[in-house]
């Protein structure tokens, strides 16, 4: 779907001032997340880094306050989202030192090429990218809930086309494949957006769930990957791979456009635009038809509180789409 809500290139220019937020973002100490926050502060948003390496964490703080508004206040805190004890500490270290919170950028996300279990037991890519950030979003719900104008942004990807969720082995159990637990956790991603909007609005509140994917940006993401990944993720490559491959920052500018865009709704999806998707200034564009499946939404929102333990404080909406 094209964005007929403006015409032109939306670029970091386009973000308002940030001056009194606080922006809580998940693995902001490199690449996407660490571009996303850079740009927040530099408009006076006063930035969390929650990640995993606290050493990494606090050398990005650094560099961050280099270019921040000198009333941004950039801190960080240890979370390991593939850890529910280490979500519950994060979570609890959150709500002692923000009272309020505008901005929550569930950003921090990976993918494992070979099996593996975190110390509760969950597949580690779904872990990671959606039962890590659902527990999170819940266990700080509250000090969005009372912050006017506050939004909860995920980060999901075009692989999400690719899913679909596999409810009859939702932990990979039988037969793991790496790219098609990536895919999953990305589609879980947009349907948690989108049950999340739909129980925020049912409760009249005025904070936002939005998602935006970074089209295809060169990162550390490629890391763990084969050669032939990590070679063409190579910044030496770019003229060769410049078509289907975009700079951290360019990736970085859908998150930021879902995170501060003062025209945004409950339920967008920002990313670069076309057929691809892969490179591009961020727009409003749509996800696959299966992200939008109330029912299965529902049935995941229902499993991931089962599996984290934690409920998320808004009821369901009294009524769903047929």
């Amino acid at each position: 779907m094209a964005d007929t809500r403006t015409r032109h290139r939306w670029t970091d220019a386009d973000i308002p001032d940030q001056q009194g937020r606080t922006v809580v973002v998940t693995g902001g100490n490199t690449g996407l997340g660490f571009e996303t926050a850079r740009m927040l502060a530099r408009r006076g948003a006063s930035i969390v880094l929650a990640c995993r390496n606290e050493e990494k964490a606090a050398a990005a703080a650094e560099r961050i306050e280099t270019v921040a508004s000198p009333d941004a206040e950039i801190s960080t805190v240890p979370l390991d989202l593939a850890s529910l004890a280490s979500v519950h500490r994060a979570a609890e270290r959150l709500r002692a030192e923000h009272p309020r919170i505008d901005l929550l950028i569930n950003n921090a996300g990976g993918v494992r090429p070979r099996y593996g279990r975190t110390e509760d037991g969950f597949e580690l890519t779904l872990a990671t990218n959606h039962l890590g950030p659902f527990a999170l979003t819940g266990l700080v719900l509250d000090r969005l809930l009372t912050t006017s104008g506050s939004r909860i942004v995920t980060v999901s990807s075009i692989g999400h086309r690719r899913g679909p969720i596999n409810f009859d082995d939702l932990q990979s159990e039988h037969g793991y494949r790496y790219n098609q637990a990536y895919f999953q956790s990305k589609l879980a991603n947009l349907m948690f957006t989108y049950e999340l909007q739909r129980r925020l609005a049912a409760a009249e509140r005025d904070t936002l769930a939005v998602a935006a994917h970074p089209g295809n940006a060169r990162t550390e993401f490629g890391r763990d990957m084969n050669v032939m990944v990590r070679a063409a993720m190579s910044p030496r490559l770019r003229i060769i791979t410049s078509w289907m491959l975009q700079s951290p920052h360019m990736g970085a500018l859908a998150i930021a456009r879902a995170a501060a865009d003062p025209t945004a709704r409950g339920g967008d999806y920002y990313g670069p635009p076309g057929r691809s998707q892969f490179t591009g200034h961020p727009a409003r564009v749509e996800s696959s038809p299966r992200s939008h499946d109330q029912s299965a939404q529902l049935r995941l929102w229902q499993e991931s509180e089962r599996l984290t333990g934690v409920t998320v404080p808004l009821p369901p909406p009294s009524y769903r789409q047929a």
